[in-house]
């Protein structure tokens, strides 16, 4: 071999990993310094909540995910219909980064699917079946492109052909035995009006089809988080009220070198997901949310890991949930602004009012930002790119037509507010339904007006922030306040006319979406005045 062939094999290997490496990052548009960057859920078991509802969440944090939902009514289907499953891609030839989804299959439809709130990953259905979710990757040699079936995707299936959470697990293991996972690792909140459980997904490795998942429940008392992180350790599948597994969980991790029983128990996270135990970007939320619930527990900010679930010091309200998931560490250590400083007149030093926990990652440089990850900071709560974010009551005691409701709040829900989404109702605003990404900015969409709320109240984080809590804090008191009565109200309709009950809890849900959504390009206007030359 000559040495000018020598050199352009070189030359052609060096292209290709450059081009393997630009295609690796395309597809994780989501995903910083090799990790997901994504979403945050908390769980509640009922014992462990004020009033016994069973509680999920979600902060759908991304970049790209769709910024709009609807309903998706029950329907009927023929005998032999199919349902299409999807290839989720980043596209950029639109106005807005966002994702494409391009049909690779179809499987069996079942005779009747359930109605469902389809936000981008679909969140609770007619029967208070509901969902939150958060991606931690895992070992990427087991992602596989021969699965039909991806996270959001799941989410539909189950709340389509489900009404409890042990359904749906058992749901989704059959559909992924048989039709395959062509997702990233994936952690799957799942509540019912009893019980909450975390369905935690890898792929089968390349070239496969199947799934490896693991689900653990968390106690009826107890709290639990997932922040990107895979959380599920030791497993007892003698204890089936508490764990489920696929049936190659433990050989997979034991043929490929991931587990050996010699060397102690087998961990679900530790064989499939290891890196996920490393970052700080998990770790810190996880101490974060389990910190705030139990205070008394003294949990240490570095541990590799935590207890899966602890029991809250106190009854947790939807009020607690909205204080954590508005949380970006500050008063501690790890508040990223605290060395942003200027000093007043009187010699006291301050966090300047310019100092924006929310400021985009090309800043970081400019202010010396550091942190448990890295040049990146801190991984906090509370992000500047979430698209939107919910909290779920599923409640035994109500009938389905009212016990279920999604609160759900818009862009960064530190500034933002929680409105009621009940799980019956037939339709949403139009500032609700409207794509915020597709066409750009747009004063018809709900994310749009909270998205231009955000980004202003960061510019001068410390003045503006107090200007819109004023706004909100009541607003949301309010809601939440209100909540016993519009809901007696419901149920005395319900007694006699289904539908108009139903209609009651549409026009309720909207009439507070679209007061909200109006309620915040109002509020950016008065900001915009109110601080004319002063950011």
């Amino acid at each position: 071999m000559t040495f000018c062939k020598i050199l352009r094999i070189v030359f052609l290997l060096a292209v290709f990993n450059l081009l393997m490496v630009t295609i690796v990052s395309e597809d994780k548009p989501d995903w910083k310094d090799g990790v997901p960057e994504g979403c945050t859920t908390i769980t509640v078991g009922k014992l462990a909540t004020a009033d016994g509802s069973v509680m999920t969440s979600h902060t759908d944090d991304s970049h790209r995910t769709r910024s709009w939902l609807d309903i998706v009514p029950a329907q009927n289907h023929p005998q032999g219909s199919t349902t299409t499953m999807y290839l989720r891609k980043p596209y950029d030839s639109l106005a807005m980064p966002t994702y494409k989804h391009e049909p690779i299959g179809e499987i069996p439809q079942v005779s009747h699917t359930y109605q469902f709130i389809n936000t981008a990953y679909p969140s609770m259905n007619e029967h208070q079946l509901a969902i939150g979710e958060t991606t931690f990757g895992g070992r990427e040699s087991l992602q596989s492109e021969k699965g039909l079936i991806d996270c959001q995707r799941l989410c539909q299936l189950m709340l389509e052909r489900c009404t409890t959470a042990r359904d749906a697990i058992k749901t989704a293991g059959e559909l992924l035995k048989k039709y395959g996972w062509n997702d990233a690792g994936e952690t799957l909140t799942i509540a019912d009006t009893k019980e909450v459980w975390h369905l935690e997904i890898v792929g089968p490795g390349k070239n496969k089809v199947g799934a490896i998942w693991v689900a653990q429940r968390v106690p009826d008392e107890h709290v639990s988080v997932a922040a990107n992180g895979s959380r599920i350790r030791e497993i007892n599948l003698n204890e089936p009220d508490y764990f489920m597994a696929s049936e190659n969980v433990f050989q997979v991790a034991q043929d490929s070198g991931w587990w050996n029983p010699e060397n102690g128990p087998f961990e679900f996270c530790y064989a499939y997901s290891p890196g996920s135990r490393e970052t700080f970007s998990t770790r810190r939320r996880e101490w974060r949310v389990l910190s705030l619930v139990a205070p008394s527990l003294n949990l240490h900010p570095n541990s590799e890991n935590y207890p899966f679930s602890v029991k809250p010091d106190e009854p947790i309200t939807k009020e607690k949930m909205v204080e954590i998931f508005q949380d970006y560490y500050e008063g501690t250590e790890y508040d990223i602004v605290k060395n942003i400083t200027q000093t007043r007149d009187s010699g006291k030093v301050v966090i300047s009012p310019f100092a924006n926990p929310f400021m985009p990652y090309d800043m970081y440089e400019l202010f010396k930002i550091n942190g448990g990850w890295n040049k990146l900071g801190e991984r906090t709560l509370a992000r500047w790119y979430t698209m939107y974010a919910t909290i779920t009551q599923s409640r035994d005691w109500l009938p389905d037509e009212v016990g279920g409701v999604v609160w759900l709040a818009w862009d960064n829900v530190a500034t933002s507010v929680y409105t009621p989404i009940y799980a019956n109702i037939t339709e949403v605003n139009k500032y609700f339904k409207t794509p915020g990404r597709i066409n750009g900015y747009t004063h018809d969409s709900a994310w749009w007006a909270f998205n231009r709320l955000g980004t202003l109240t960061a510019q001068r984080w410390g003045d503006m922030r107090h200007d819109v809590r004023a706004v909100w804090d009541p607003l949301q008191a309010e809601l939440f306040a209100n909540q016993k009565e519009v809901e007696e109200k419901a149920l005395e309709l319900l007694k006699t006319d289904r539908n108009e009950a139903i209609k009651f809890l549409t026009d309720y849900t909207n009439q507070w979406g679209i007061k909200v959504v109006e309620r915040a390009w109002k509020l950016g206007d008065e900001l915009w005045t109110k601080y004319d030359e002063k950011f």
